[in-house]
């Protein structure tokens, strides 16, 4: 018995240069399909960050946002600040939205836009943070989101603090060496109903600074989160006393040295502290 071999005829030079012409153009299209979701999520997100932070005596306040070294890990991170309706108190907020892209900075104006309705009601943080958490799950998103929320009180001169899931903050003050805050806290918000969030009070005795920020300031390639944290704690000890911008802009700087792969925010709240 005879076998002979089967062969596939091979393509001719004009033919393979035409294959490779339709794949370069179908690969050519997805690059820009993405990049206009990057850019459409980058203009989302920084068209929903607050142009500018409430200012009142005893705080000033400042925040950085930094997008991804890549370009594809944007939309997730957030900061927010408004005055509460009927006080004489600020709400601070900063989370970190799960996932990327268009989808994630979407969700993030949901959370903001549900902090800032919650508020009207409640100016508790912990009662915010519920509030907002039971929001989420009641829209049934895939989505959820890290956050702290924090109530500034100028007239007896105390930050009360509530987190659900977030990275703790970073204070230090006159009378007080850095530490990472590690408040006890809830969930992430949007991921079970009925969930609490324990609220931390914070007397500003001293002047200092209470410096929030997002996980891709301080975790990377480079960096464990653990020698993040410690190198925050090293630059808000040493600049507690500095202006609010310009501590933001060092402790922003500890996003390049962990070669973050994720956006990055931070928000810095300098006080005067509560005057005899």
């Amino acid at each position: 018995m005879n076998h002979r071999r089967r062969t596939t005829p091979h393509e001719s030079p004009e033919q393979a240069l035409r294959s490779l012409g339709r794949l370069t153009a179908q690969i050519l299209e997805r690059i820009k399909l993405q990049q206009a979701r990057v850019e459409l999520a980058v203009a989302l997100q920084r068209q929903m960050l607050p142009a500018e932070l409430p200012a009142l005596p005893g705080l000033r306040a400042a925040a950085r946002y930094t997008p991804s070294r890549d370009g594809l890990d944007v939309g997730g991170d957030w900061y927010d600040a408004f005055p509460l309706p009927g006080t004489t108190s600020v709400g601070f907020a900063i989370g970190d939205v799960q996932g990327h892209d268009v989808e994630a900075a979407a969700f993030m104006g949901q959370v903001r836009t549900g902090l800032r309705a919650v508020c009207t009601t409640t100016c508790d943080p912990g009662e915010v943070l519920r509030g907002v958490n039971e929001l989420l799950i009641s829209m049934g998103s895939d989505l959820f989101t890290t956050c702290s929320f924090v109530r500034f009180d100028p007239v007896v001169g105390e930050l009360a603090c509530s987190r659900a899931g977030h990275v703790p903050a970073i204070q230090a003050s006159a009378d007080s060496p850095a530490e990472v805050v590690w408040d006890p806290g809830g969930l992430p918000l949007g991921i079970q109903g009925g969930e609490t969030y324990p609220v931390t009070r914070h007397r500003l005795t001293r002047a200092g600074a209470f410096v929030l920020i997002t996980d891709g300031v301080v975790e990377g390639p480079s960096y464990s989160i653990d020698q993040g944290l410690a190198e925050v704690s090293r630059l808000v000890g040493a600049g507690y006393d500095a202006d609010a911008e310009e501590l933001a802009a060092r402790v922003s700087e500890v996003a390049d040295r962990t070669g973050h792969c994720d956006d990055a925010a931070v928000l810095v709240l300098r006080h005067d502290g509560v005057r005899p």
